[in-house]
């Protein structure tokens, strides 16, 4: 028996987090690892709620830093399942810096991070189809269907 379609919208996941000193630099500006760190939670509960299961990080594409977030602001996640596939789903997740006394926001980061659902035997897993809601849900599946292909095809070039 397949799993029933599932929407992106039935597992979006947002966070907020609190930039204390523990988790910045000597700049004072939030560590690119507690970054990415609250970017895996998020896409994590993302990808569970989806799968209906367990899912591990299998990968993570397209990160770029745009602006910092600084000691005593807000860091703003959102995580999106963008496509399903046979075993593993992608995750978009958006990081926004927000100033909590002006209400200003900042885009900081963006990445799609890959997750694979993992059974009860600890092995991979079928994941639920992806039902579309509209053609912005038709354009994140494309796009990600060609980052797929892409590590797919450079994962294979260099065994």
């Amino acid at each position: 028996m397949s799993p029933q379609p599932k929407p992106p919208s039935a597992s979006v996941t947002q966070m907020t987090e609190y930039v204390l000193p523990t988790h910045a630099n000597a700049m004072g500006n939030v560590f690119g690892g507690q970054i990415l760190a609250w970017m895996d939670l998020c896409a994590a509960m993302c990808a569970e709620r989806h799968c209906g299961t367990i899912a591990v990080t299998a990968g993570i594409d397209e990160l770029a830093f745009e602006h910092p977030v600084k000691i005593g602001q807000f860091v703003r996640l959102e995580g999106r399942v963008t496509a399903a596939f046979k075993s593993s789903v992608e995750i978009e997740v958006r990081v926004t810096g927000e100033d909590g006394a002006t209400g200003v926001t900042w885009p900081c980061v963006k990445a799609y991070l890959t997750f694979v659902a993992i059974g009860p035997v600890g092995v991979p897993c079928p994941v639920p189809p992806l039902r579309s809601e509209g053609p912005d849900d038709e354009a994140r599946r494309a796009a990600a269907e060609e980052r797929r292909t892409r590590r797919l095809r450079a994962r294979a070039e260099s065994r």
